[in-house]
């Protein structure tokens, strides 16, 4: 093995864009090949970066979320294909907006009201809908709905107590018909909740992180000494062409009750490398401990979207990628490395995951920088491109 090329390329990334921060992890049957860190956690730039550094996870966190809903599915608590409104009754009768222009960029798309003129839905949202994003939810965070609960629970509202507001939310398209990023992973932390009787936050410590030997480093909220290991974050600045400090964009977390399972988690490197280094082993951990069955984690490797679903998605992920449950899916071996199958997703501050469970490879980087486009389009592949040269696959 030889990761001369990768360690290179992350070298690289301060002085050519002025990413201040960077680990990386790549595993193959639950072996460490290769770690690398660069630059320093702290704005003034005099605490080198360490394992013990902790970041938002962002999105990375919708595979812990579909991993704990396939666990579920796996015991048959729960089944794909049921209805939502089976777990939460207010999913029963929902509204879809008689008119969405999708045409527009993400940054300008104006998303339905309550007001707005819409009809009842004419399908109902399933779990399998939910997972795939094709429930017709919208990424709406500053939506009326949330607002009015927001100031409803005095800013405290639990879980449950949120997503039961976001089911006011129009939908934009019928469920099961179109592709669109969405809210619906936190949906899915409420199901859990309700099915497992307990909070979402100890459902996953105790099914996933603790079987996995993961302690205090992957939280919903930070305590005193965990804020201090957070590593500072910073945006990309389009009009300036630099990377600059920011504040934390924490407009996932509604209420401080409120547990996202599509971004709210905060952990380490190391810590959320357990969990895919289980999940491309088959779902058994470096300890022996399982979180899935095998035959279970190789539903994230289908491909679910088809027709103008599967376009909505190569529209964002390009021709080498569809989307299967809560993850992109490699469905094209003809562009980079990786197997047909491989699977993963990224965060908003420009953390990638990806998952091969044919040669039994994860690899996760992360950074601390909103806003920056490139990080998907050409860090993220070649990330993962060097990565498999350096690792002989």
């Amino acid at each position: 093995m030889d990761f001369t090329k990768l360690t290179d390329f992350l070298d690289s990334l301060e002085p050519a864009y002025g990413v201040k921060s960077t680990d990386c992890i790549v595993t193959k049957n639950h072996e460490i090949i290769f770690r690398h860190m660069t630059g320093h956690k702290d704005y003034e730039g005099k605490t080198a970066v360490s394992d013990n550094d902790m970041y938002y996870l962002y999105s990375c966190t919708k595979i812990i979320t579909c991993t704990a809903v396939m666990q579920l599915i796996e015991k048959g608590i729960i089944h794909l294909y049921d209805p939502v409104y089976k777990y939460l009754p207010e999913y029963e009768v929902m509204r879809t907006a008689n008119e969405f222009d999708d045409t527009l960029p993400p940054h300008l798309l104006k998303y339905p009201e309550q007001a707005d003129a819409c009809h009842y839905s004419e399908r109902q949202i399933r779990i399998i809908d939910l997972m795939s994003m094709m429930g017709g939810m919208t990424y709406d965070v500053a939506s009326e709905a949330i607002k009015k609960a927001q100031i409803k629970t005095k800013g405290k509202g639990s879980t449950r107590e949120l997503i039961e507001a976001i089911a006011a939310m129009p939908l934009i398209y019928e469920p099961g018909a179109r592709w669109h990023y969405s809210l619906a992973h936190d949906v899915l932390a409420a199901v859990a909740e309700v099915v497992s009787k307990e909070k979402f936050s100890d459902y996953l410590h105790k099914y996933i992180f603790e079987p996995l030997d993961i302690t205090d480093d992957m939280v919903f909220s930070m305590n005193e000494t965990q804020e201090k290991r957070l590593s500072v974050i910073y945006e990309y600045d389009a009009k300036t062409n630099c990377i600059i400090p920011c504040r934390r964009d924490e407009s996932y977390k509604f209420t401080e009750n409120y547990e996202s399972g599509g971004a709210g988690l905060i952990g380490t490197v190391s810590g959320y490398s357990k969990v895919i280094d289980a999940l491309a082993c088959g779902g058994e951990g470096a300890n022996g401990k399982r979180i899935l069955k095998e035959k279970t984690v190789g539903m994230f490797s289908s491909c679910v979207t088809t027709g103008q679903a599967l376009r909505d998605v190569q529209i964002q992920e390009g021709t080498e990628y569809g989307y299967g449950l809560g993850v992109r899916v490699k469905i094209n071996a003809k562009n980079g490395r990786g197997p047909i199958g491989e699977f993963g997703w990224g965060g908003a501050a420009g953390a990638y995951v990806c998952i091969d469970p044919v040669n039994h490879i994860s690899i996760f980087y992360a950074q601390h920088v909103m806003n920056f486009p490139i990080c998907g389009k050409v860090f993220h592949p070649l990330i993962r491109d060097l990565a498999y040269e350096g690792a002989g696959v």
